[in-house]
């Protein structure tokens, strides 16, 4: 074949076609598939078939990314849809039994508290009976899932299920609640759900990293389907769940949140709730002159003081979970009376926005849609303080009160809403903070537009142009720039753009988002790392602003020096013993406690594998059996086997015809599970061989074609029996001679290259390695030996600044003055020298092949 190659290429190609082209002649055309027999007899024989072929080509673009894409997208939509259909049917059936009731106000306050108690202990109850992983946001939980965490039950249809209904019956209730937060972790069970299922068509969803990256979409679908906000949502689902994003699921999250957003948008005109497509909340600000430059003073002041205010709302949510968790009296009650604290608080914030009492002074009627339609509105309320200068219309009415005027009302909403809120987030049930952080920010920018507006009641005088001062963009700025700081993300501003269909504020939004996240988080952390710190999910946390003191922290200063590791040379008695004295996951191998060079690492599972396999009854019954025909006087070893074989059926066709029934059977010519050096499950095998010599054959596998004389069944038990008869005693110093045994690691998966750092790598660089690359642990070594190993506990403490731990070594007050030039000492370069020289040529222990020649280069 190689000597044609050096005839000329044309000659040699002519060659092979002439030759394919007689064996094709040679061989009989194939037949039609069995399927389209069916299908090419009859008038429309032509049409099933493309009907077939056009079928089959469907399901092989199914694993196309744009298609499942499409299929999250309008799902999604759908489910957001008939959400706020069912949200809004909810509320207005409480404004109906609220105004049909208004000849008894005792009657009114009873449907208006007993209305959304209801609702809220429903959604508690139901949410903790089927699915308890539905409470709550699920952006923490989606965080954490995307860094390469595995949360059980977080993305199953029973999740799913109690979600979506115990979300519509919260949001249904009235109460300070949000919906973008749990509409992400819905997104995200929706893809998961949708990747099983497209899986029956082929494998194309069970890798993975492609999971992960359709997990990454589908958080923004999440709240593009939300708010009617594509643009927003990407970038906002890219801060607040990803530390590192791949730029190859850009176009993905952008082509599905803006497929989700369009369809949520077309459902509302198809039910005609809109005319046409246009944004959530729709403003109609003057573009001309938006606001003046004199103007933005006041919306810096809105973002430093939104960014104090975010801080406020995170340390107050953490603050009264931490509360009812350490009371263990209480906790105690509330975890007996699980619905009493839903429908406790439930009460008492229903009986605070009751419109006769104390509601009539924070517009305690107006649903959180109605409230932010008011706040964007672009007239003035008050002129001068006084109330009666404008004319309220609608449900502008709810902000008007005879006896105050518009800043008490705001004052009183603002303050009354904000620990509303901070304690409504606490319940649980699925729920969010977005969409309550939004409202209270929106009705803070409208108090300073206000105060603006009547402080300069003709405007700002610009040369001989006057521009009256717009409440309503000082609203949009402070909802933008709280809900930015509670969040820690500037993609807000975006979400305010898409919502409210202009783009005219975009320099006071952006000044404002920015001021607010540089001051939240100089004081606390997101409301999402809040939750996954009150809740112990494994997440590294960020580094924070102006910690320079994290790039002078080495790895040596908070690793784990003292941990437990497997040497080369290990008996089975030191595996035990370091399997009772760690939890680690992944355990290092080490040439010996001498050198301590690092050689890979093994999995906890696979070092009890090994452990499991020494000690196994089979083992111990071979042993056994062995001691039994040695004293019967047949020598069963290693080198040497020999089975008498009697009866008409042999070990194969090929020694039936080759060899007498009687012929002595050598060990190579048994099947592979019988040989002499074997494993657990293969010694009921080597059971049957003995007892039954017809159940080598694989064509007398069956009963039926054991002769009669053949009597397996008592040899077997009589195995059992032998087994039996062993005594405690003997089976316990059985076990004993086998722990001194030195382990062969042949049959176990080794890792070959663990991740590892050395000892000065940066406590900054350390990080960021360990959230591009997902690690949860990594081995430190020095000139390759093991010194220590550092994982996320280690590295969160050093990041939080509480490195008290046993084991981890705090950083010496003088350690920023090390000399980071220092050059390696001699001592290490000859150190070094020595090991290469040594273990140049060490041979790695590796899985054994399939041919089992692999036990001969394999150390002992």
């Amino acid at each position: 074949m190689y000597g044609r190659y050096t005839q000329d290429l044309g000659t040699f190609a002519k060659d092979e076609a002439a030759r394919l082209r007689l064996q094709e002649g040679d061989t009989p055309r194939p037949c039609r598939p069995s399927e389209l027999l069916e299908y090419t007899q009859g008038r429309c024989a032509p049409c099933r078939v493309c009907a077939l072929q056009c079928q089959r080509f469907l399901i092989s673009k199914v694993g196309e990314d744009w298609v499942f894409l499409i299929l999250l997208g309008l799902v999604m939509a759908l489910v957001s849809w008939a959400m706020d259909f069912a949200i809004a049917t909810c509320l207005q059936a409480q404004k109906w039994m609220y105004g049909g009731l208004d000849t008894n106000v005792l009657l009114q306050y009873m449907a208006w508290v007993t209305y959304p108690t209801v609702l809220i202990t429903f959604s508690a109850g139901f949410t903790q009976i089927l699915a308890p992983q539905a409470v709550g946001s699920g952006i923490p939980e989606m965080k954490t899932i995307l860094r390469g965490v595995v949360l059980k039950e977080y993305l199953t249809l029973k999740t799913f299920v109690a979600k979506v209904i115990g979300l519509t019956c919260a949001l249904g209730s009235g109460m300070p609640l949000g919906k973008e937060g749990p509409f992400v972790h819905i997104a995200s069970m929706c893809a998961a759900l949708l990747s099983r299922f497209l899986s029956l068509f082929g494998g194309f969803y069970e890798n993975e990293a492609r999971n992960i990256e359709m997990l990454a979409a589908a958080c923004a679908v999440g709240v593009g389907c939300c708010f009617a906000a594509p643009i927003g949502g990407v970038l906002f689902s890219i801060e607040v769940t990803s530390t590192f994003f791949a730029v190859r699921n850009y176009w993905r999250g952008f082509f599905a949140a803006t497929f989700s957003a369009f369809i949520f948008r077309v459902l509302a005109v198809w039910n005609k709730d809109e005319e046409t497509i246009t944004a959530l909340f729709k403003t109609r600000f003057r573009l001309d002159f938006p606001f003046d430059l004199q103007e933005l003073p006041a919306f810096a002041v809105i973002g430093i003081a939104s960014g104090f205010g975010g801080a406020l709302f995170v340390y107050l949510n953490r603050k009264i979970v931490q509360f009812m968790r350490r009371q263990k009296t209480i906790n105690r009650f509330l975890m007996k009376k699980r619905l009493l604290f839903p429908a406790l608080v439930t009460l008492i914030i229903s009986t605070l926005t009751f419109p006769p009492g104390f509601g009539q002074f924070m517009a305690g009627q107006l649903t959180q849609k109605d409230t932010l339609v008011t706040l964007f509105d672009n007239q003035t309320w008050a002129k001068q303080g006084l109330s009666d200068e404008f004319e309220y219309l609608g449900i502008l009415e709810a902000w008007r009160h005879p006896r105050s005027n518009v800043f008490v009302t705001l004052v009183v909403f603002i303050l009354m809403k904000f620990w509303m809120s901070a304690l409504a987030t606490t319940i649980p049930v699925p729920c969010g903070a977005f969409m309550p952080v939004f409202v209270i920010g929106a009705a803070f920018g409208r108090l300073v537009g206000e105060s603006m507006a009547a402080w300069f009641p003709d405007g700002i005088h610009t040369d001989s142009n006057t521009y009256r001062i717009v409440p309503g963009g000082y609203a949009v700025v402070g909802a933008a720039a709280l809900s930015g700081a509670v969040t820690h993300t500037v993609s807000t501003a975006v979400i305010v753009f898409e919502l409210t269909g202009q783009i005219s504020h975009i320099l006071p939004v952006m000044i404002a988002v920015i001021l607010a996240n540089a001051v939240a988080q100089s004081l606390q952390p997101s409301l999402y790392d809040s939750i996954i710190r009150i809740k112990k999910l494994p997440y590294l946390p960020e580094l924070g602003w102006g910690h320079h003191e994290k790039y002078n922290v080495r790895v040596e200063d908070i690793m784990v020096r003292d941990i437990r590791y497997v040497t080369l040379n290990c008996k089975y008695r030191d595996l035990q013993q370091v399997l009772h004295s760690t939890k680690m996951k992944n355990l290092p191998l080490v040439e010996s406690a001498e050198s301590m060079i690092l050689l890979g690492s093994i999995e906890r599972a696979q070092v009890g594998a090994l452990l499991s396999n020494q000690l196994s009854p089979q083992r111990r019954l071979l042993t056994l059996r062995q001691k039994v025909l040695s004293e019967d006087g047949h020598r069963l070893s290693d080198s040497s086997i020999r089975f008498q074989v009697r009866g008409a059926c042999t070990l194969g066709d090929a020694r039936s015809q080759g060899h007498g029934a009687s012929q002595p059977v050598r060990p190579w010519d048994l099947p592979h599970f019988a040989q002499p050096i074997m494993a657990p499950h293969a010694f009921s095998a080597l059971i049957k061989i003995l007892a039954c010599p017809n159940w080598a054959n694989q064509a007398c596998r069956g009963a039926a074609c054991c002769p009669p004389g053949c009597s397996n069944t008592p040899l077997l038990q009589e195995e059992m029996i032998l087994g039996d008869k062993m005594t405690p005693a003997e089976i316990l110093e059985w076990e004993e001679q086998q722990l001194d045994q030195l382990v062969d690691f042949s049959s176990a998966k080794i890792d070959p290259a663990p991740f590892q750092l050395v000892e000065h790598t940066s406590l900054h660089k350390t990080h960021t390695i360990f959230s591009l690359l997902g690690l949860d642990h990594a081995f430190v070594t020095s000139i390759g030996r093991l010194v220590g190993m550092v994982s996320l506990k280690e590295l969160r403490k050093a990041i939080e600044g509480s490195l008290t731990a046993k084991g981890v070594k705090v950083r010496p007050p003088l350690a920023s003055f090390r000399d980071s030039t220092a050059s390696t000492s001699d001592a290490d370069t000859t150190a070094l020298r020595q090991l290469w020289n040594r273990h140049q040529h060490h041979p790695m222990p590796r899985e054994a092949s399939p041919g089992g020649d692999a036990d001969d280069d394999t150390p002992k």
